[in-house]
């Protein structure tokens, strides 16, 4: 037995890492917020509402308590919306200490503040917990993670320790976790990979084809090094598991939300009705909110970035969208933000 590791959030993705976690031969506890979802869990042994079909092993403890499933953990991973992290710690911080690994699997940026979400949790812990946060991101599709499908992950965290200790502890056959101290990069990556994936599954729903949402993840993946690089990344991040891989995975996919309300968008459907009609959460909503004003905060261009959220929040037309981003201003490609940046930085 390597070490004991708590799962807070039911969904999909806690799930699937509650099983890798397992696979990895750790101690694990699933938390579900409600109690009446976390008996039927154990019950049947089986998430059918957001991961239906994977069967979850027996050794795996699944409650409703939460100081039950945080006490004498070694490893937590917080999986719950990004929107839910702030008041997920606020009830969790009495019960966590200084000796243990916090690792947000969220990928979202807080629409109220504009936070990472290493900076939600800086936020809300006290000082001595601060050094103890760290993050897990990649193209890690719950539906394909949960099965044991071979997968990839990045973990980042400013102090190395903790990386590579969480590292440790989820490796398997089935799940390669590497480790990178720049924690701005993957959380810049991983949430704004949500909005291109978003505006991907636009083009789909509108009829475009395969080199259209080709060049929108390429540039897209340029825009997202250049709010990351402004914001403190470094550009080779974006070239990574947490970059490329992820946007890859996200915009390519048919277990894709974020792609899948994209799509619907495209289609023709409002906002409002996809939301209301889906069980999950779809975080490149809220991530777009964030980023529009975070490219303002650092005077940063973010064209697609900036369509979708005016395709989502003020009813433009996708279809006008797709023709203002073709009708930009002339460009060399050899000018993207990734080479200059990297450029820069020697």
């Amino acid at each position: 037995m390597r070490g004991k590791v708590a799962v807070i959030g039911a969904g999909g993705w806690g799930t699937a890492l509650a099983i890798i976690a397992n696979v990895a031969d750790n101690q694990v506890t699933l938390w579900a917020r409600n109690q009446e979802k976390a008996t039927l869990i154990a019950e049947t042994r089986e998430n059918k509402e957001y991961l239906p079909g994977i069967t979850i092993p027996e050794a795996i403890t699944i409650t409703s308590d939460l100081e039950t499933a945080l006490t004498g953990a070694q490893l937590i991973l917080f999986v719950v919306p990004a929107q839910a992290l702030r008041a997920t710690l606020e009830i969790a911080a009495p019960y966590l200490t200084n000796k243990q690994c916090l690792i947000t699997a969220c990928k979202g940026i807080e629409d109220k503040t504009q936070m990472r979400m290493s900076q939600v949790a800086q936020d809300v812990l006290p000082e001595p917990l601060q050094q103890q946060i760290g993050v897990i991101s990649g193209p890690n599709h719950a539906e394909e993670v949960g099965r044991q499908i071979p997968s990839a992950t990045v973990i980042s965290s400013l102090n190395a320790a903790i990386a590579e200790e969480a590292q440790a502890l989820l490796m398997s056959q089935c799940f390669r976790v590497y480790t990178t101290n720049d924690l701005v990069g993957v959380e810049v990556a991983g949430a704004m990979k949500n909005v291109i994936a978003l505006a991907a599954g636009i083009s789909d729903g509108l009829g475009f084809g395969d080199n259209t949402k080709a060049a929108l993840m390429t540039r897209g993946l340029a825009e997202m090094a250049r709010l990351g690089v402004a914001m403190g990344a470094e550009p080779l991040t974006f070239s990574g598991l947490a970059g490329m891989g992820d946007l890859i995975a996200t915009c390519t996919s048919l277990h894709s939300r974020n792609a899948r309300a994209g799509r619907a968008i495209g289609s023709g459907q409002k906002l409002s009705e996809i939301l209301a009609a889906s069980n999950m959460v779809v975080e490149g909503v809220w991530t777009t909110e964030a980023a529009y004003s975070l490219g303002d905060s650092y005077n940063t261009e973010l064209p697609i970035t900036n369509q979708v959220y005016q395709i989502l929040f003020h009813d433009k037309s996708p279809r006008k969208a797709v023709i203002e981003l073709m009708e930009r201003g002339a460009a060399r490609e050899d000018e993207s933000y990734l080479l200059s940046a990297y450029t820069l930085r020697g």
